[in-house]
């Protein structure tokens, strides 16, 4: 018998933007269970973005995301004794999931400038279809395309 498949949770929106996208976002970005520091970090790097770029920081925001965001992305699936790389549609849960994590992956990679400036910037170059995040995407939508001989395996 299948399990039963999990509720979806009810995010409570942020205190500033009033958007449960930003409370998630800060969630993600949570280190050691320090969410005052994650929301510190957030909150700056929304200041730096309007600095920066002259236009709403919850548009920018937006923005990056949708343009961080996979369409398609690979699953592994076992096929007599062989595993195949099957690229699949992503789900729109997922797709925030994913462009979250790859932001947040990319600004801690970087070295050399508090945490709320490489946050802005990374958030500003995704929107503008740059930066890591947005290699990281271009990347899984490569793959994918090479594997879409194996597309008639997904069920």
């Amino acid at each position: 018998m299948r399990k039963t498949h999990r509720s979806k949770k009810n995010i409570e929106p942020d205190l500033i933007y009033n958007r449960p996208e930003c409370s998630q976002f800060i969630n993600y970005l949570i280190v050691r269970g320090q969410k005052a520091t994650a929301e510190n970090n957030f909150y700056k790097a929304m200041e730096l973005i309007k600095e920066r770029t002259k236009k709403d920081p919850i548009e920018v925001f937006d923005l990056a995301i949708k343009n961080a965001s996979p369409l398609v992305e690979v699953k592994s699936q076992r096929v007599g004794g062989a595993n195949y790389q099957v690229p699949q549609e992503v789900k729109p849960d997922r797709q925030f999931t994913l462009a979250c994590r790859w932001i947040i992956q990319a600004v801690r990679g970087r070295r050399g400038k508090p945490t709320y400036e490489k946050l802005a910037d990374e958030i500003i170059a995704a929107s503008q279809n740059e930066g890591a995040a947005i290699k990281k995407k271009l990347d899984t939508h490569r793959i994918a395309e090479a594997n879409r001989a194996f597309a008639h395996f997904s069920w």
